[in-house]
């Protein structure tokens, strides 16, 4: 995808400082990653990851894939290169987020390894998570919440990932949750504890 390069362009610094965003919040900044095949649990888990930490007094955010598609990349489709763009822009605005001193979660397929590198390698080492949200393919074409597998198996979708469409799994995520195997809540502490143990938010 061949795009204008914007020139004469300079990076503003404010006086407010991430770290100073951070004392003021009691949190790290830092990016969930949360990526998996549809309806393996993504923005289930990552929602109700936002609701315990809301319950502890922790700003966090969750950029949905369904969600940024409606307004910031409503002119993106599903080919491969506007899949790479889809991830390339979600994963500036997540490390905006991350700046900002937020807890930021992003709920999407994002099914190519190569994307998600170049994610991480927006931010600092420790501040982008990567959880896989994994589950067999069958089970998830069980659950179905949106009608997409079948779709996708009767040919009306082009370019599903799973399906006709490839899905890389990370090699070596921070976290793995098997929600064939997990409840939504036992995933949800699994996040919790990691962000504990990373000192991102303090003991409750």
């Amino acid at each position: 995808m061949v795009r204008q390069k914007a020139t004469n362009i300079t990076w503003h610094e404010g006086a407010i400082t991430k770290e100073d965003r951070e004392r003021l919040l009691n949190q790290k900044g830092v990016v969930v990653w949360f990526t998996g095949l549809s309806g393996s649990g993504k923005s289930t888990i990552a929602h109700a990851v936002e609701e315990r930490l809301f319950e502890r007094g922790h700003l966090s955010f969750v950029l949905d894939g369904d969600n940024i598609r409606h307004g910031l990349n409503k002119d993106l489709g599903f080919s491969p290169e506007d899949r790479e763009e889809n991830i390339r822009r979600i994963g500036e605005v997540a490390k905006l987020f991350a700046q900002a001193g937020l807890i930021t979660m992003t709920a999407f397929i994002s099914p190519y390894r190569a994307d998600r590198q170049k994610a991480r390698e927006l931010l600092p080492p420790g501040e982008f998570i990567e959880v896989f949200v994994k589950v067999p393919l069958e089970v998830a074409e069980q659950r179905d919440p949106k009608g997409l597998y079948k779709k996708a198996r009767a040919g009306e979708i082009k370019e599903f990932t799973g399906i006709s469409a490839p899905y890389e799994e990370p090699l070596q995520p921070e976290l793995v949750l098997d929600t064939s195997l997990l409840s939504v809540e036992e995933c949800c502490q699994l996040v919790i504890n990691y962000l504990e143990e990373k000192g991102i938010i303090p003991r409750d």
